[in-house]
């Protein structure tokens, strides 16, 4: 019964290593949709969620049955529950993939970004798309230092961020108001998809140290330039 329940616990693992996989795939897709007009991409990224959606409701349901049955206590449980709230984050993200998805396929045959955005869409995609993999890599290895220097990564994401938004309120716009909300919108998308990718590998954090990430990292003052006065 015992080696059951293990296997049962490692199962769900992989279930959000497979999901980490899926949607990493799905937000490069869906960048090179938006970038490119692909409608055909677009609509396999968007048909693609399904699964994204179906193994969450699998690892969700066998995660309950295990706390129904086997009523873990200690690491185990922190296990189960830490699995659960990671598996929310996955989903989420393949949400935040099949958004841009959509935004191409709304705009199809024209283009949702412009040509002078391009190069910043796609360093945001290939990013989200790094980030991901290195979450995928931290739930297999555990990897508590790997997955500490996720949110470090993170800071690339918001200074992207920031150029597409400096950009948007530049007096030189010249795309129009439509194209700015677009811009705006997948902005927010790969910038939330990131926030998601910290989050999973937080909580391997949690889940090997019983400690919450941010007690981890260690404490930068700021430099004041009054030292020794």
């Amino acid at each position: 019964m015992r080696d059951a329940y293990h296997e049962e616990l490692d199962s769900i693992g992989d279930g959000l290593v497979e999901m980490a996989r899926l949607v990493g795939s799905a937000i490069g897709r869906a960048t090179t949709a938006i970038l490119d007009s692909d409608l055909k991409l677009a609509e396999s990224v968007i048909e693609a969620d399904k699964k994204v959606d179906e193994l969450q409701h699998d690892l969700e349901a066998r995660a309950i049955a295990l706390l129904a049955r086997q009523q873990p206590v200690a690491t185990d449980l922190r296990i189960v529950v830490t699995s659960l709230r990671m598996s929310a984050d996955l989903e989420r993200s393949g949400d935040l993939a099949q958004h841009v998805a959509k935004l191409a396929r709304l705009r199809f045959p024209n283009r949702a970004v412009p040509y002078d955005l391009h190069a910043t869409i796609l360093e945001m995609g290939q990013l989200a798309q790094r980030l991901m993999a290195k979450a995928a890599e931290v739930l297999v290895t555990k990897d508590v230092d790997l997955a500490l220097q996720l949110e470090q990564d993170d800071d690339d994401m918001d200074l992207l961020h920031r150029t597409l938004f400096q950009h948007l309120i530049d007096e030189r716009w010249k795309h129009g108001i439509e194209t700015a909300v677009d811009v705006t919108l997948l902005g927010r998308y790969y910038e939330r998809y990131a926030d998601h990718a910290v989050a999973v590998a937080k909580r391997v954090v949690y889940l090997v140290t019983g400690e919450h990430a941010d007690e981890l990292q260690p404490d930068i003052q700021p430099v004041t330039g009054t030292e020794g006065v």
